[in-house]
C-alpha cells in the first residue's frame, strides 16, 4: 500500500462526510425533515438497481450510472444545493461547481482524481446514456418524495405543474416510461390538490 495515496484517498473520505451535512429542498415522505445531499445521493443509487429495466438504451453500464449518482452531488459541499426553481442561485451554480469539483475531486490521487472529474463532466454534459438515464433518476427521486410527502416542497415555493414538467422533462433523453410515469404522478398530484395546475 502506498502511504501517500492512501492518505489522499482518507482525506477525500473524510471531506465527503460533508454531504450528510447538506440540506436540499426535498422532504422525506414523512415530511418529517429535508432530506441530505448523502441520503438522496443513496436513494437514487438505489433507484438505479431497480430502475435499470426501464432505460431507454437497455445494455446502459449500470456500474457506470452508480457511480454518476454517487459523486455528482458531491460538489455541493462547496457550492451548496442549488434549489432547481431558482433562477437567481442557478445563474452562477455551473461556476461554483466546477471550483468545487476541483478542490474536492483534487484531494484524490491523480488517477482516481482524473475518474472522478471525467465522470461528473459526462454526468452534467449529459455526454452518454448513462449520464441521461442518471439524470433521470436524480429528477425522478424529489418528485417522488413530494408526491408522497403531500407536496411539502412544492407548496413551501408556490411551485405549479408546468414548473415541474418544464424542469424534468429531460427525463424522456433518459427513460420514456420514467417520463410518462412521472406525467400520470404530477397529473394526480394535481387533482389531490397537492400541486398548483
Amino acid at each position: 500500500m502506498d502511504p501517500v495515496r492512501f492518505s489522499q484517498q482518507l482525506a477525500f473520505i473524510t471531506e465527503i462526510d460533508k454531504l450528510k451535512q447538506v440540506l436540499r429542498q426535498s422532504w422525506l415522505v414523512d415530511a418529517s425533515r429535508q432530506e441530505t445531499d448523502a441520503e438522496h445521493s443513496w436513494h437514487i443509487a438505489v433507484m438505479a438497481l431497480l430502475f435499470k429495466e426501464y432505460a431507454n438504451v437497455k445494455s446502459v453500464d449500470l456500474f457506470k450510472v452508480v457511480q454518476m449518482l454517487l459523486i455528482h452531488d458531491i460538489v455541493e459541499i462547496d457550492a451548496g444545493d442549488t434549489f432547481i426553481y431558482d433562477k437567481w442561485q442557478n445563474e452562477d451554480k455551473e461556476v461554483r461547481e466546477q471550483e468545487a469539483a476541483q478542490r474536492l475531486f483534487g484531494l484524490l490521487p491523480q488517477d482516481q482524481e482524473h475518474e472522478f472529474q471525467q465522470l461528473w463532466e459526462e454526468f452534467e454534459a449529459q455526454a452518454s446514456p448513462e449520464a441521461k438515464f442518471a439524470r433521470a433518476l436524480d429528477s425522478l427521486q424529489p418528485l417522488i418524495l413530494a408526491y408522497m410527502n403531500g407536496g411539502c416542497s412544492w407548496q413551501t415555493h408556490g411551485i405549479h405543474r408546468s414548473q415541474v414538467i418544464d424542469s424534468k422533462q429531460h427525463m424522456d433523453d433518459g427513460s420514456s416510461e420514467l417520463w410518462q410515469k412521472t406525467q400520470q404522478l404530477l397529473q394526480q398530484a394535481v387533482e389531490k390538490g397537492i400541486l398548483e395546475d
